[in-house]
């Protein structure tokens, strides 16, 4: 990428859209989904949450893939590639109705959707090098892209399921087009990037030492977060909330992930240390209790805004940890490495919470293991120290 990017913001804007199909589209609309596709086909909350394991592995695989992949491709090229995968996978999903086929495909689209967030990050993270005095906006702006898929998720989903919980194809149709339609406006909106392999990034290996606080607590980030974007449109309905209520609150939620870009900004510009992933891992163990705690419209709301303008810029903190105390050749390991354990975590989380959810307590205790993950996550962020300047 050259020094100077001809046009910031359309260049930020279009990577966004990458993550909006990658995580707002490919992961998260499945909150959305499965309330319907649990009615229609009879699933337990393991075999719910499970799916969404299977996903977090197949994503956990891409990231394993990526230091190789990333180190001797264009980076554009393999986020284009998984952007475009991800939909053709989601317009899969709405032609199968057997568990083995939904689960195959849960893993197909994790994975595709490791290489488009993996390369969109990469990309942001060198977009924001060549522009260090807005390099935390425009992290914020790719990472808040997520919420765009989340929006989009939440007006599109709910009006053709409602009705007829059996017509969950049909939404998952839907999701793919979406997803087709921003992976060509990706394409047209980072044409003016070029990202090859960076020299000497396939050799350079990751120290993860003096990182271990700060990637213990993106650990317990990916265990704690998940269950709540997996099971929270399950929890309000069950306490009665009515789709309305629901869909609304699923859009708050799309909305404060887009204004986190903004909200965050300044503290990810501001520290090198682990100072930004505590203080929002904190914030997220706040928003997981809330709905526990009282099922007053209000409430849930409040929850839902706090955890969407909060939740992504986590993964956020993270880049920016990498990109403040690494130099460029180390990037690609460093956020694999990152999302190594983020996934791991994810791949734990939705199945935990099931188990403990078929059990006595519910739901309900599942959201507050959960929210004690958090905790955790915060405590030992908030020990990882910046790494001395070179």
């Amino acid at each position: 990428m050259s020094a100077a990017p001809p046009c910031l913001l359309p260049a930020a804007l279009g990577l966004a859209l990458a993550a909006a199909v990658s995580l707002g589209l490919a992961r998260f609309a499945y909150a959305l989904m499965l309330p319907p596709m649990r009615a229609d086909l009879g699933w337990n909350y393991v075999t719910a949450g499970g799916m969404n394991t299977l996903n977090a592995a197949g994503y956990l695989a891409g990231a394993l893939l990526a230091p190789r992949l990333f180190g001797r491709h264009d980076a554009r090229a393999l986020m284009l590639a998984g952007s475009l995968g991800a939909a053709l996978l989601l317009a899969l999903h709405g032609a199968t109705r057997s568990d083995a086929g939904l689960a195959l495909l849960r893993t197909a689209t994790g994975l595709a959707s490791a290489f488009s967030f993996i390369g969109g990050g990469l990309l942001a993270a060198r977009l924001a090098s060549a522009a260090p005095r807005r390099s935390g906006l425009v992290l914020g702006i790719y990472y808040g892209g997520v919420g765009l898929g989340i929006v989009a998720s939440a007006l599109m989903v709910p009006p053709l399921v409602e009705a007829a919980p059996a017509r969950w194809p049909l939404a998952w149709f839907a999701l793919a087009a979406a997803a087709a339609l921003c992976s060509v406006l990706v394409a047209a909106g980072t044409r003016s990037l070029v990202a090859p392999p960076v020299p000497g990034a396939p050799r350079v290996a990751f120290d993860a030492g003096p990182f271990a606080f700060g990637l213990a607590g993106y650990t317990m980030f990916g265990l704690g977060y998940i269950a709540y974007m997996t099971f929270i449109v399950t929890l309000l309905r069950e306490q009665g909330l009515s789709s309305g209520r629901v869909s609304a609150f699923y859009a708050l939620l799309g909305v404060g992930v887009l204004a986190s870009s903004w909200l965050w900004a300044g503290l990810l510009q501001r520290h090198r240390g682990g100072r930004p992933l505590a203080l929002l891992n904190g914030l997220l163990a706040l928003a997981t209790l809330l709905p526990v705690l009282s099922a007053q419209p209000l409430v849930v709301y409040a929850s839902g805004a706090l955890f969407g303008s909060v939740f992504l810029s986590v993964v956020a903190a993270t880049t920016a940890l990498v990109r403040h105390n690494l130099a460029p050749a180390a990037w690609p390991a460093g956020i694999a490495a990152f999302t190594i354990v983020f996934a791991a975590g994810q791949i734990v989380g939705p199945t935990v919470v099931g188990w403990i959810a078929d059990g006595s307590g519910g739901l309900a205790r599942g959201f507050a293991v959960s929210a004690a993950l958090l905790a955790l996550g915060s405590l030992l962020a908030s020990l990882q120290r910046p790494l001395p300047r070179p």
